[in-house]
């Protein structure tokens, strides 16, 4: 059911927005094949390289083989959880930007060091934004905590983000 709702999110706002930032490398970690296609749908339509792992050990992998400039991961993944994976990345890159993209409340902190969180379901422009604040900040994780109300879908639906 999910994995639906974000293909068509994404099918409904393919164009990026003026102010986004586009052509950068994102790693995504899902394990849900539905959620990482639409992920990369998305964030290829908005210039971006994209590169997918589908377990958080796939990920590690790549992420000492390559840079990238944001790392996207869920926090329910197979062999290494998101929040132990932000924690090998964070002690290899401390600045490495991380969001989180969860059904569950992993709110960041020590046991779960991302710079931001995104709780399924989400929006797409709520999304997009988080991303635009991440790249925007390369080095210095973001400081502002926000809760982000966005109609798309209907007027009860919102996303909340939460960055530390």
């Amino acid at each position: 059911m999910f994995g639906i709702q974000v293909a068509l999110i994404v099918a409904e706002n393919m164009k990026p927005q003026v102010d986004q930032i586009t052509g950068k490398r994102i790693l995504i970690v899902e394990d849900e094949r539905v959620v990482r296609e639409g992920l990369r749908v998305l964030l290829s339509a908005d210039a971006h390289t994209v590169v997918e792992a589908n377990n958080g050990a796939e990920a590690m992998a790549l992420f000492h083989q390559h840079r990238f400039d944001l790392v996207i991961t869920d926090y329910e993944i197979p062999f290494i959880k998101g929040n132990e994976l932000a924690a090998k990345i964070k002690r290899v890159a401390p600045h490495q930007p991380i969001l989180m993209i969860t059904a569950y409340s992993h709110r960041p902190g020590p046991d779960n060091p991302v710079d931001a969180l995104v709780i399924k379901p989400f929006v797409t422009a709520a999304l997009r934004g988080i991303i635009a604040k991440l790249l925007a900040q390369p080095g210095e994780p973001p400081t502002v905590s926000e809760r982000a109300k966005v109609n798309l879908l209907s007027p009860s639906f919102e996303t909340e983000i939460i960055s530390v």
